[in-house]
């Protein structure tokens, strides 16, 4: 099971999915490759998305049959927003290797920056099927049922990513911001109290929690959480930010612009 959190897994191991059998290579192409997939790998680290790309399409102009080679630069595309570029590399990652996770699972979170929930439920669907304890596919999953407008599958899917995975504090919030959603009030806010007790510097669970607060008109404990939460990330003060790239679910989206304006 991955133990990152974020919408997109980068495949460390430039030989990480299987190979067709036809693409054996030699020891010295192998450390020439694994060096330069270590190479790419830090640049990414280092936000050089630039530098990453180049180095990937080096190594599949090399090692075309490798999908984990199209699978990490489809990562990276998505990185510098190129959504086309990336679900194309995407795609051919599948192609090569149509009974590994990982192409699936990447290709269904780009499919979800596209705005394509359906074909990302798809995809993630595939993911689960293949690996039935990846929790962040079941995530992603319900973020994108969410994106829908299917909120009562999105909780399922939360709940289940916080089942395989206790510590996977992206699922524990989007499982209360879930559950705030559908009416659940009393148990999300206790949720989110919980996560952000547990990660105090997690911006997104703390804004979140103001907003919950908010439209439970507890205004002065809603007030005490913003002023944590305001100096983490600014981006929280950008309501079309918060509605249509980080898709908080519509109450509480509603709740953190009465909160905002004071209404």
């Amino acid at each position: 099971m991955r133990t990152v959190v974020g919408i997109l897994c980068m495949v460390a191991l430039w030989i990480g999915l299987s190979l067709p059998a036809q693409a054996a290579i030699t020891s010295e192409q192998y450390s020439r490759g694994d060096r330069l997939t270590r190479e790419a790998v830090q640049a990414a680290k280092k936000g050089d998305l630039f530098t990453a790309e180049k180095i990937w399409s080096d190594l599949i102009d090399e090692f075309p049959l490798n999908p984990a080679l199209w699978s990490n630069r489809g990562n990276t595309r998505a990185g510098l927003n190129d959504f086309d570029a990336a679900l194309a590399d995407l795609n051919e990652a599948v192609r090569l290797a149509p009974d590994e996770v990982d192409p699936y699972f990447n290709r269904g979170a780009i499919l979800e920056q596209k705005q394509l929930f359906t074909e990302a439920i798809n995809d993630y669907n595939k993911a689960i099927e293949l690996d039935p304890e990846e929790a962040i596919a079941y995530h992603n999953r319900g973020n994108a049922y969410g994106s829908l407008g299917n909120w009562e599958q999105a909780v399922k899917d939360y709940e289940k990513a916080t089942e395989l995975d206790p510590k996977f504090a992206w699922a524990a919030e989007s499982y209360a911001l879930a559950l705030y959603q559908v009416g659940d009030t009393e148990q999300a806010t206790t949720r989110m109290k919980s996560v952000v007790r547990k990660y105090p510097l997690f911006a997104d669970a703390r804004v979140a929690l103001t907003a919950m607060l908010w439209g439970n008109k507890q205004f002065g404990e809603a007030e005490s959480n913003w002023v944590s939460a305001a100096g983490l990330d600014k981006r929280y003060k950008d309501l079309d930010w918060i509605r249509n790239i980080r898709r908080f679910p519509p109450t509480v989206a509603d709740n953190l612009d009465s909160f905002l304006n004071l209404n």
